[in-house]
């Protein structure tokens, strides 16, 4: 189990009072770069079966769900991206440089647990408003796209995941809450609690961009609770079934200073977003590039 930080502030920051560190990216509006291309759905059997669990051992990832690819363009938020929020579409583009730069710093977990895990904390916190922030999990990935089809071992060549997807899913929510809270877990859902996973590119992305869908654009309808098994535990997330009513959203050339929060789950289910599905798609102008590099932080975000 992975080992995690923790972070608690006396008095929550407002939300439209970020830290000076945290600029919205609207001051240097680029280019407008949508791309057509097509995202890889969960595809529906049909006969009632639940979807087959992805398998996790020995540094090895089984997936063999099938998928069906559907044509979408993914509209680029360059310019634009104050518009989007966590509570209103479920991501939030902000800038932020961290301390650590570079593939092999990234790649030195104690390093990233030591450093990366607390500037994280803080950035959430400072963004949200909330009273407690605790990182319980990362993964950098600079492999290829085709990782899964590698075999044994492949979980050392992660790359990005091309196939459309939440974290957790309500109940795969509390799960993880109740793993690392076991003793608190009883009290915490009480209140309003969320997991953000930050994802940040470790250099500029061309190749596989991430795309995050418009909470508000996805029906519940379309969530296909899907499990991921470990040899001594199990996790739950969404799996997603294809919509034509879908919106999809990503920032071209987004650089490391960039960072994108996703809400992965939110208890308050009076909030607009409480949910955005993501998936790295491919953009064919850049198919022969260089893998991409990014590295993913999961947040549980407590609210007194």
């Amino acid at each position: 189990m992975t080992a995690a930080v923790a972070s608690t502030a006396q008095s929550p920051l407002p939300f439209q009072a970020p830290s000076e560190s945290i600029i919205q990216l609207a001051s240097k509006p680029r280019e407008r770069h949508d791309v057509p291309t097509s995202i890889n759905y969960y595809k529906d059997l049909g006969d009632g079966s639940l979807p087959m669990p992805i398998v996790i051992a020995d540094n090895t990832v089984k997936n063999e769900r099938p998928h069906t690819p559907q044509p979408v363009t993914v509209r680029d938020v360059s310019g634009e991206e104050e518009k989007y929020a966590l509570d209103s579409h479920g991501f939030q583009f902000l800038a932020h440089q961290s301390q650590l730069s570079g593939l092999r710093a990234f790649q030195d977990d104690d390093l990233v647990k030591a450093e990366y895990y607390p500037e994280t904390a803080q950035l959430l916190k400072n963004v949200t408003g909330a009273s407690r922030v605790f990182i319980f999990d990362h993964k950098t990935r600079c492999g290829p796209s085709n990782w899964h089809k590698l075999g044994k071992g492949n979980r050392s060549s992660r790359g990005p995941l091309l196939r459309a997807h939440v974290d957790q899913s309500y109940a795969g929510a509390e799960l993880v809450l109740r793993r690392w809270f076991s003793g608190e877990a009883d009290e915490l859902v009480k209140k309003r609690y969320q997991i953000i996973n930050l994802w940040r590119p470790i250099k500029p992305i061309l190749k596989d961009p991430l795309a995050v869908a418009d909470a508000t654009s996805i029906s519940d309808s379309d969530l296909v609770a899907a499990s991921i098994i470990y040899p001594a535990d199990r996790d739950e997330t969404w799996t997603i079934k294809p919509s034509a009513s879908h919106r999809w959203y990503f920032k071209y050339a987004q650089r490391p200073d960039e960072v994108l929060l996703i809400k992965c789950f939110d208890s308050d289910e009076g909030v607009p977003a409480r949910r955005a599905p993501h998936t790295a798609f491919e953009n064919a102008e850049e198919k022969d590039g260089e893998s991409r590099e990014s590295i993913e932080t999961r947040a549980l975000v407590f609210y007194d």
